[in-house]
């Protein structure tokens, strides 16, 4: 997983609440389990103006130019900032999956469905969580600034506006350090592998018939 410690990058908006999981990644594309090549369906219902079907070349379709992302002055966003609720409706993992690779670091929100923000972490996404008033803040300067820039600082918390004033956001001190180390549950659990080893070879002659039965 690719670590976080600091990001700088474009903004973009999902200006509406309670964005749920199928809005994110429609359900017709939860056929692979592959966790990539989901960034041309993002939005695929809001992006373009047919329906996106499994392995279908996104680049000869219509596209609906009233959707905020397909416009020039979000190419290449970086940060989605979003309203209340965003990632509600199923546990899909299909949905973080779709913002990494559509190009997404992280999410600024005022909150998530529990599941979604649960798997952004185990995905290497950040989503951040400043209260409505803040993000009200920075939708306002999104809108009048073309090419809006944010910083997000993990390490020290803050989320910095190009007027170099910031907003403190809170995170789980476990989430944020395996964040920062760019660690997953696998990551995490290959840190103790040489233990892991250690307790098969102690178990494995103290239990040999386990071993044994196993074939």
């Amino acid at each position: 997983m690719k670590a976080f410690t600091q990001h700088s990058g474009i903004a973009g908006p999902m200006d509406r609440a309670n964005v749920d999981t199928d809005m994110i990644i429609p359900k017709q594309f939860l056929k692979s389990i592959k966790r990539s090549g989901f960034g041309p369906n993002l939005f695929d219902e809001l992006r373009y103006l047919d329906e996106g079907q499994p392995g279908q070349d996104c680049s000869h379709r219509p596209v609906n130019k009233d959707f905020p992302l397909n416009k020039p002055r979000y190419a290449g966003a970086s940060i989605l900032l979003a309203r209340k609720n965003f990632g509600c409706g199923s546990s899909r993992e299909h949905a973080p999956w779709a913002l990494e690779d559509y190009g997404f670091r992280a999410i600024i929100a005022p909150s998530y469905a529990d599941i979604f923000y649960n798997n952004c972490f185990k995905n290497g996404l950040l989503p951040v969580i400043l209260t409505e008033q803040q993000v009200d803040v920075l939708f306002k300067e999104m809108n009048a600034v073309e090419g809006y820039q944010l910083t997000i600082d993990l390490v020290s918390q803050k989320v910095i506006r190009p007027n170099g004033e910031s907003f403190d956001f809170e995170i789980d001190a476990f989430r944020k350090d395996c964040l920062v180390q760019g660690l997953d549950e696998i990551g995490l659990t290959m840190q103790s592998a040489d233990a892991i080893k250690d307790y098969e070879k102690t178990r494995q002659a103290s239990q040999p018939w386990v071993f044994g039965a196993i074939k």
